[in-house]
């Protein structure tokens, strides 16, 4: 895959890179995207009528069991190329923020270190009562279980519908984007905001701002440039051609 040898020589050539990845990347992996996971025994469940504060406060119990449901498909997921490739470029900059929308830990498994997790990390659990993570309880055979602290009951640690964003999440990522002299849109639809301002923020601020993402997208025409295909092969080959 060949790409402008002008992009190749920016990439060279920049000290601070900020990333947004989207379900495109997880899907990659297997992981299912979140109308996709609805079978079995949930398919005659709305996500979006689960994943909701008030659709947890009415019937706890069905909404962590779907989220123990939902780890369950995660935990066989495995990193692929376009995780592994966005590792190796973290190590290449001075300065890089990988801002993700996904909940699967699958960057951070691969090995990426300064994430920011937009929309929260499905494998951790938290107390509903005080917000804190929450590592370990006491099996008592209780769902959800109670939280060792304060007794109130645990949930996952994501954001649900209605829900403000994990506190100075995106207060860091708007920051990467306005800083940043190359910004990448990975694997996203860009129409779930407030992630998808955030390549035009970094537009505002005169980055260069590069697309990978299977199809077209609103943010398709504004980006400085735009690769149609998986992250896995795109970005890889990308990786390749500039530092091989």
């Amino acid at each position: 895959m060949s790409f402008p040898l002008e992009l190749v020589q920016t990439i060279r050539a920049v000290k601070d890179v900020a990333v947004l990845t989207g379900a495109g990347v997880s899907a990659e992996s297997g992981v299912p995207t979140f109308r996709e996971a609805q079978t079995g025994l949930w398919v005659r469940y709305d996500p979006q009528e689960l994943a909701t504060p008030e659709a947890f406060r009415d019937n706890p119990s069905l909404v962590w069991e779907w989220y123990a449901w939902r780890r369950e498909l995660i935990a066989k997921a495995r990193p692929n190329p376009g995780h592994y490739a966005l590792v190796d470029m973290e190590q290449r900059f001075p300065s890089f923020a990988l801002i993700t929308q996904n909940v699967d830990g699958l960057h951070q498994l691969a090995g990426s270190k300064a994430v920011i997790n937009l929309h929260g990390n499905i494998q951790l659990t938290k107390c509903s009562q005080e917000g804190i993570l929450v590592e370990k309880w006491e099996d008592t055979g209780v769902i959800p279980p109670r939280c060792p602290h304060c007794g109130g009951l645990l949930r996952p640690d994501v954001v649900w519908f209605g829900e403000a964003l994990p506190p100075g999440a995106f207060n860091a990522a708007s920051q990467a984007a306005r800083r940043c002299d190359l910004f990448f849109s990975i694997g996203t639809s860009s129409v779930v905001e407030p992630a998808a301002s955030l390549p035009y923020l970094a537009l505002e601020h005169g980055a260069v701002v590069v697309e990978i993402n299977p199809s077209e997208t609103p943010l398709t025409s504004a980006a400085t440039y735009a690769f149609q295909g998986p992250s896995g092969q795109v970005l890889s080959a990308l990786v390749e051609a500039v530092w091989s």
